[in-house]
């Protein structure tokens, strides 16, 4: 992880309130990420927003410190998951109690925010994953996503008993004591999506859907595009068959 360069920051938190962090990693999005902080930052005034800047050579970086963004900077592009787990371990090093997570690219609202994080804040569950299918906003998938959503749907139910309705949204929010479990080793850093939610299920953390609002991803270049299809399903399929068979992993980082 490379160092921080720090925007305007409210530290977190307004009065009486737990100290929040919304976490974004990005890769490519000089032309979104601004306009993404901003209004992360004003749906949650008080509110941090750490973006991630996963090896972009692009001006993603000083697009997100212009928006007011915490920037931590990979020095070359280590992925996805590897970018959401840096943003982890700074919420964890700085003490953050709630903690979100949004794309860059425009595709997550952030007047979703505020749901996302209200069973967190009060205690009800330990992760919210935001599901576009349960909100009354009509979101269009493209035949191929929503044949692997419900293949994925299905391995989680029958993985873990849990129903799921979109499994790999990376729209969510969670307790500390999550953000630190998914900052060890036992994250999948490589693709984090639907094996998480196994992951965190099996390791006793208590898990709710909330209906969130998603639009179609703007053109240009996403951390989520460039990846093979078939790749990814063969690469997460491989990743939920490890954690189905492995020992559950204990929320200090061990294994039960």
């Amino acid at each position: 992880m490379g160092p921080a360069d720090r925007g305007a920051s409210n530290c977190g938190a307004t009065s009486g309130s737990k100290r929040r962090l919304v976490i974004i990693p990005a890769y490519q999005e000089a032309d979104t990420v601004r306009s993404v902080v901003s209004a992360a930052r004003k749906a949650l005034p008080g509110c941090d927003v750490v973006v991630v800047d996963d090896g972009s050579l692009d001006a993603t970086a000083s697009e997100a410190r212009a928006a007011g963004a915490i920037v931590l900077r990979h020095p070359a592009n280590l992925g996805y998951g590897a970018a959401l787990q840096t943003g982890y371990k700074y919420a964890v090093r700085m003490g953050y109690e709630v903690v979100a997570q949004m794309d860059a690219d425009g595709q997550h609202d952030p007047s979703s925010l505020r749901p996302l994080l209200a069973p967190i804040e009060n205690a009800e569950v330990d992760m919210a994953l935001g599901s576009r299918t349960l909100s009354q906003v009509r979101y269009h998938l493209p035949l191929a996503r929503r044949v692997g959503m419900r293949i994925f749907s299905a391995l989680v139910c029958a993985a873990t008993g849990m129903r799921v309705t979109d499994p790999t949204s990376g729209f969510q929010a969670m307790s500390a004591a999550v953000a630190k479990f998914l900052a060890t080793d036992v994250f999948p850093s490589d693709y984090a999506d639907a094996d998480v939610l196994i992951l965190l299920k099996r390791a006793g953390f208590r898990i709710l859907e909330v209906p969130v609002v998603m639009h179609p991803a703007p053109g240009g270049r996403s951390m989520h595009r460039g990846l093979r299809p078939l790749y990814y399903v063969f690469r997460m399929l491989l990743s939920i068959l490890v954690e189905t068979i492995r020992r559950a992993p204990r929320p200090g980082g061990g294994k039960a």
